[in-house]
């Protein structure tokens, strides 16, 4: 069985680029002009791609904040509970139509990431006809724990889906949902800021599995050459210095 979706290059080649091109105007600071609109809180809005690339899916786009040039790893505890929250309600409302075989929720950051856009966005996608879950496995989510707390395992991943350093944080419960994004935003923080010099971007991916919440956070560098050509992951044996190092800087 093949799991390809079909890229609509007419409307790629439309999208502005704001990662490669610094003077590109941003759609999302146009905020009078954005159409389309599911649902807002604040300066948070959940509104249908206007450039849905993608063909036999419904692509959706969550905008995190109306500061452009903020991040993530920056936003206030408030808002970061906030911009979470309301991802994952809208990403599970999605599941609970049942209008499509499976719904992915994710978000790109940076200049290899995938994204285009630099201003703080997330994107809640349905699949007509592919279910994400047919490539999941117990041991993607099997980590060398950082911090287990309120229900939340945030850990370094053992065995990578695509290679090196995964960060995974996984829920139990809804209570522990303030920890949840806390770990998230540590992860991306240490990305960014005490990773590696070189590594700007990164990407988040969610996953319903097993009754509970995951998230990989993974840094994003030009991708192994073993696993485009061979699907071959690579592990670290570096991780427990990553980890001493985040747990001297966080907790």
């Amino acid at each position: 069985m093949h799991n390809h979706l079909i890229f609509d290059s007419s409307i790629g080649s439309q999208k502005p680029n704001s990662l490669i091109h610094s003077d590109t105007t941003c759609p999302f600071c146009k905020r009078d002009a954005l159409t389309d609109i599911f649902d807002t809180d604040g300066s948070i809005i959940w509104l249908k791609n206007k450039y849905p690339t993608l063909e036999k899916t419904f692509q959706t786009v969550i905008i995190e904040t109306d500061e452009c040039q903020s991040e993530l790893s920056e936003y206030s505890k408030e808002h970061l509970y906030k911009v979470i929250s309301f991802g994952l309600n809208h990403w599970k409302e999605m599941i609970k139509t049942k209008k499509y075989k499976s719904v992915l929720f994710f978000k790109n950051h940076g200049p290899l990431s995938g994204g285009s856009l630099r201003h703080p966005h997330m994107q809640i996608v349905g699949l007509d006809h592919i279910n994400y879950l047919d490539s999941l496995h117990d041991d993607h989510f099997i980590g060398v724990p950082i911090e287990i707390q309120d229900g939340v395992d945030f850990n370094i991943s053992k065995y990578p889906r695509m290679g090196f350093y995964e960060f995974n944080v996984i829920m139990e419960a809804e209570s522990g949902l303030k920890t949840f994004a806390e770990d998230i935003q540590i992860a991306t923080h240490y990305i960014l800021n005490h990773f590696n010099r070189n590594c700007n971007s990164y990407n988040l991916f969610f996953y319903e599995y097993a009754g509970k919440i995951a998230v990989k956070v993974i840094p994003r560098f030009p991708t192994s050459p073993l696993y485009v050509g061979y699907s071959i992951p690579q592990v670290s044996n570096h991780t427990d210095y990553v980890i001493d190092k985040i747990k001297k800087l966080y907790f």
